[in-house]
């Protein structure tokens, strides 16, 4: 292995993610032990401007592969988006002597990880978002924990909703993409689920379904709705009325987001920022760790970012089966 690197930093970026502190622990004791000072730097690439560096031991780092949010904070920064402060950014690594860095965040934290790599300074991402909507990973550091979460939260909502007779649509996380809509849909035996890529607005299919089922003896309706197509209350309001049945909005929001990370969550967040370190030590750059095929593979940032990513086609087919769509 070569010394390619001698002082990485490691920063979290954008939305944070269960398990963001797991890669974080990885990073740093896979980093020691393979020669490497670690410094942590707070905040994402806002901190990296502000100088907000630290360095970090193992001992830093005890005790939180259990912990949700993330130990070095995280923050969006539209600055970085500029070229002078790209160069701001690489110059700062430069003054306090890192010469690698590991970037755990989604596309945005990405783009921004690319652009400092273009400054001279090795550069990996760890992708660390609960959307899954990074093309080239089957896995994203987060989203296990956040479908459970959803999953757990709608168990519970179907009782009370069997328990009133009534409707329930319950709003998940997904801006701009249904993977968590989809998952937890299909878990939690939902009725309808709306995901921003097949959803189109046609609320009285719905409707005819609702009254349908209602005459068959259906006693509760479980709607899951992605973030993304949003008007959850408004859409309880036209429900209710067309239906007569009584039907709340939940919107499940950053709860999906907190919580300690479930194992699978804790063990492939340490695996990705352990490979994160060695492809450094190898003297690599611009590079994300993904996970396909069962392997933990690398992709080039800018290829990766151009990747398109749909729903699963195989548990959308199923949803199709065991679900009565909008």
């Amino acid at each position: 292995m070569s010394n390619a690197v001698k002082t990485i930093g490691v920063l979290t970026s954008g939305g944070d993610a269960p398990g963001m502190n797991a890669a974080i622990r990885a990073v740093v004791r896979t980093g020691i032990a393979n020669g490497l000072h670690v410094k942590g730097i707070r905040r994402g690439f806002a901190g990296l401007l502000e100088e907000d560096i630290f360095d970090m031991s193992s001992l830093d780092v005890s005790d939180i592969i259990q912990l949700g949010g993330t130990i070095l904070y995280t923050a969006r920064c539209l600055e970085f988006k500029k070229l002078e402060y790209q160069m701001k950014g690489a110059d700062i690594c430069r003054k306090h002597g890192i010469d690698g860095i590991v970037v755990i965040g989604g596309d945005g934290s990405f783009n921004g990880a690319s652009r400092l790599s273009e400054q001279g300074i090795n550069t990996i991402g760890v992708p660390g978002t609960i959307d899954l909507d990074i093309a080239c990973t089957e896995y994203t550091i987060g989203f296990d924990t956040a479908i459970n979460t959803a999953m757990e939260a709608i168990d519970r909502l179907r009782d009370t909703s069997e328990s009133h007779e009534r409707c329930s649509i319950v709003e998940v996380m997904g801006r701009t993409a249904g993977h968590i809509a989809l998952w937890t849909g299909i878990a939690s035996g939902a009725e309808y689920i709306l995901t921003t890529e097949e959803y189109h607005g046609d609320i009285q299919r719905i409707i005819t379904k609702i009254q349908d089922r209602r005459k068959m003896g259906k006693k509760n309706h479980i709607i899951v709705n992605a973030e993304g197509i949003g008007n959850s209350n408004e859409m309880a309001k036209v429900i209710e009325l067309a239906t007569g049945v009584e039907t709340r909005a939940t919107i499940l929001g950053h709860i999906q987001r907190g919580g300690n990370p479930t194992c699978k969550d804790r063990v492939y967040a340490s695996a990705m920022g352990a490979r994160a370190v060695e492809l450094l030590c190898e003297g690599a750059s611009n590079r994300v760790v993904g996970y396909h095929n069962g392997e933990f593979k690398d992709y080039d940032i800018q290829e990766a970012l151009a990747m398109t990513k749909g729903l699963d086609p195989y548990l959308f087919h199923i949803m199709k089966k065991l679900t009565t769509r909008g």
